[in-house]
């Protein structure tokens, strides 16, 4: 394949980075309308907190993934999951991605 194939094939930047493909494949695996709790996706990731964070607020920027901050009991509680935007713009992702592979 050219050069100028691969330039016309849209691979979203904010996706593309390995901890950011595999959060939004996780929470793209997650059913609409329901959430995943910070900690369990941290352990299914094999993440740090930190660096999940770091990854889930560029997500957020972008309109990708949705925080919803709550609390059980006295504890503070992280549930995600992935805005309409960024259920399209993941399939886009992979739709692309295809494409590029199969050219």
């Amino acid at each position: 394949m050219g050069a100028s194939a691969a330039s016309e094939v849209d691979i979203d930047p904010v996706i593309h980075a390995q901890a950011r493909l595999r959060i939004m494949a996780t929470l793209a695996a997650v059913p609409v309308g329901d959430e995943l709790h910070f900690p369990r996706l941290r352990e299914l990731l094999d993440m740090t907190a930190g660096n999940l964070s770091t990854h889930l607020s560029k997500l957020e920027g972008a309109g990708y993934v949705q925080q919803n901050k709550t609390y059980a009991g006295r504890s503070p509680a992280t549930f995600l999951a992935l805005t309409p935007e960024g259920r399209v713009a993941f399939e886009r992702y992979v739709r692309n991605l295809r494409s590029l592979l199969d050219a």
